[in-house]
């Protein structure tokens, strides 16, 4: 069975659903067409009694997949298509929700760029087999964005203060700090996916699979970081976290210096909503997760943070955006406390099979 659906192409290759994300040329970024055409597939996978596992994979060889098609929700949002913006997120939010809950190994290949919507079509699956070229980030405050597809749930459940430092400071680690957090299950050899896919095809066990390409990942530098890490991200505040920062800046520490800087170029309110995220997401379910990050989503796309930082990054690509409020001091707590409130019509989810996963980020 081969299945070309928009950008994403659908195979069963004897016990192996194979899902392959087309899209090069966009670094693989999920568009609409592709967020169906994956969840078609995973309900067929998922009936199909001769499909043991299911696996996805992008093509190009630089990354897995960089994100959701932003600069797509931005022009939709920009012309007063919020409706239709709005559908994306929920469909891709159901999508995530879905891998989450497979009934079947989901083993995700991850290797070179994965960010935003890459990290959720990969993230909540059963294995991520992470190969040596694995960059991963949730960089979206920097575009007055926030960390969504499912982050809410996941980032909590990494240890320490670890979530909350890649949710605020949209900072990128490599396949060692993936292997450190629990983000990749395992690292695998470099230029292996093809035998990888076909182990898998034979119908052989992944963790048979993944032990035979398995390869050490190396010293993980977030370990050695851990302790500041949870100095400056466990208080409870945005403003007690720079004031941490400021104070270990202050003290000579240059990883605070260094992350200061970066943080003072985000969006304040991305910020603010990405820590309110980061306390409420431990104690949530899946589902109540996503039900808040599509409440969130509706009241951002509205924000003129989100179209701003679109502009300078994506569009102008002058790297400086001028952030509504423009300071931490500015920022009204009301107005976040907003972005979390029911919708008129809050996301509902279909019914799928199995068991919860809840313990696993």
């Amino acid at each position: 069975m081969k299945i070309e659906s928009g950008d994403i192409l659908v195979e069963q290759r004897g016990s192996l659903g194979l899902l392959t994300m087309n899209r090069p040329q966009a670094l693989n970024a999920l568009n609409m067409a592709m967020v169906e055409g994956m969840q078609k597939a995973l309900d067929a996978f998922e009936a199909d009694g001769t499909i043991k596992h299911v696996a996805i994979r992008g093509v190009g060889g630089k990354a897995f997949c960089a994100g959701g098609d932003i600069r797509l929700m931005h022009d939709l949002g920009k012309a007063d298509r919020h409706d239709e913006a709005l559908k994306f997120w929920a469909d891709e939010y159901v999508l995530n929700r879905h891998i989450h809950r497979y009934t079947k190994p989901y083993i995700a290949l991850i290797d070179g760029i994965v960010m935003g919507g890459g990290v959720g079509v990969s993230l909540h699956g059963s294995h991520r087999l992470a190969g040596p070229n694995l960059m991963l980030a949730m960089p979206e405050v920097g575009i007055g964005f926030f960390p969504d597809v499912g982050a809410t749930y996941a980032l909590p459940r990494l240890p320490g203060a670890s979530g909350r430092y890649l949710a605020l400071t949209g900072n990128r680690i490599k396949r060692a700090d993936a292997m450190h957090l629990g983000i990749a299950t395992h690292a695998v050899q470099g230029g292996k996916e093809e035998e990888i896919i076909a182990a898998l095809a034979a119908g052989q066990d992944v963790e048979a699979v993944a032990k035979t390409f398995a390869e050490d990942a190396g010293a993980a530098p977030v370990a050695a970081l851990a302790e500041k890490i949870e100095r400056y991200f466990s208080p409870s505040t945005l403003d007690a976290v720079f004031a941490a920062l400021e104070q270990g800046a202050a003290e000579g520490d240059q990883f605070a210096a260094d992350t200061l800087a970066g943080m003072k170029k985000k969006s304040y309110n991305s910020m603010a909503i990405s820590l309110e995220q980061m306390k409420r997401g431990g104690n949530m379910n899946f589902e109540e997760a996503m039900v808040t990050e599509f409440r969130i989503v509706s009241r951002i796309i509205r924000d003129t943070d989100f179209y701003e930082g679109v502009r300078s990054v994506i569009i102008d690509k002058d790297n400086a955006p001028q952030w509504n409020p423009a300071s931490l001091e500015a920022i009204n707590p009301a107005h976040i406390e907003a972005h979390f409130a029911p919708l008129p019509r809050d996301l509902t989810f279909p019914k799928v099979p199995g068991e919860s996963r809840e313990g696993r980020a």
